[in-house]
């Protein structure tokens, strides 16, 4: 198992914009090979940070995911959102191979 976590920090007054962003995402990852499952975290404390958590089989479903159009596509329309203060976060990226898991 692979997983991803992808953190960033929205203005705590636009999370729930934000979160609103991902309840209607385009959900194109879903069908990439290897897909297991995406999770949005809340920090419990910071109501702006945020973590997008993915998991794949593999590390190599995961970059194939990422060499794709589809997810090209996706963050291209990230960048050209109309609140530039939100289209201007860049995630602190992390990947972890899961290595017990029980």
């Amino acid at each position: 198992m692979y997983v991803v976590h992808s953190t960033f920090k929205a203005p705590d007054n636009k999370a729930d914009e934000v979160i609103a962003i991902y309840r209607n995402r385009s959900r194109k990852v879903d069908t990439a090979k290897g897909f297991v499952s995406f999770r949005l975290l809340q920090h419990h404390k910071r109501q702006g940070e945020l973590t997008v958590e993915l998991q794949f089989e593999t590390k190599e479903d995961y970059l194939q995911w990422v060499r794709s159009q589809e997810f090209k596509d996706i963050h291209d329309l990230e960048k050209k959102y109309p609140d530039q203060e939100l289209a201007s976060i860049v995630p602190t990226v992390r990947q972890f191979e899961v290595i017990i898991n029980e």
